[in-house]
């Protein structure tokens, strides 16, 4: 009798510890537990977001999006359309919109489709569109060209304020993050964005994500802040 209340509370122990586990997941937005440290990775293909004016050029007065697949942020989902890029040198097609519609048209590549266009973007922030290059739009209903807009996403993680408090971090701020495994390695400026509304992600582009071996939902570590 006593072997078995011993196993019972053990059992009542490990499920709640497994609640207060969940619990700190809910609050912080925290996928990896009670670890805020510990980040999930979500790799990011070229893509583009559209602005309500240029989503009419390309795909006709009054379209809309076709939902996908829904991302891990907050209101945000990867389309059905999709666009192709044309510049000087070249083109890329199959290029996916993101939903939903913005203020302004953002197209975001890596260098390597860079040299494919023949356009060399900076590497910005979402959203810091001053004083970059323009790239040619090309939908199933008309063409459009933008005077800005396209740039290289510099690498950032997602996270709720809170976690970003517990981790005594703040919005804009950079990191490095360890990544561990055979192609392991430090990412250095890495951008906290912080939001109400946010999951905690690195996000990187296929190029970062190839040269150290990850792939989405693995797990790498805020080491420095």
């Amino acid at each position: 009798m006593a072997a078995t209340d011993s196993l019972i509370d053990r059992i009542v122990a490990e499920l709640l510890e497994q609640g207060r586990a969940a619990a700190v997941q809910a609050a912080t937005g925290d996928s990896s537990g009670t670890d805020p440290a510990l980040v999930p990775v979500g790799v990011s293909n070229r893509h583009i977001h559209l602005s309500r004016q240029d989503m009419d050029a390309l795909f006709g007065p009054g379209a809309v999006l076709t939902r996908k697949k829904a991302s891990k942020q907050p209101g945000q989902y990867a389309a059905e359309e999709t666009v192709i890029l044309r510049g000087p040198k070249g083109e890329i097609g199959k290029v996916r919109v993101l939903g939903p519609l913005r203020k302004e048209t953002q197209v975001e590549i890596s260098k390597a489709d860079g040299f494919v266009l023949g356009i060399h973007p900076p590497m910005r922030m979402s959203g810091e569109l001053e004083n970059t290059p323009g790239v040619e739009i090309v939908g199933p209903h008309g063409v459009v060209k933008t005077e800005s807009g396209l740039i290289i996403a510099q690498r950032h993680i997602h996270m709720l304020p809170e976690t970003a408090a517990r981790l005594g971090l703040v919005n804009g701020e950079e990191v490095d993050v360890l990544a561990e495994g055979e192609r392991g390695g430090v990412l250095h400026h890495v951008a906290i964005r912080t939001a109400e509304a946010s999951t905690l992600e690195l996000h990187i582009d296929v190029e970062e994500a190839n040269g150290l071996g990850l792939k989405n939902d693995d797990r790498v570590r805020i080491v420095r802040a």
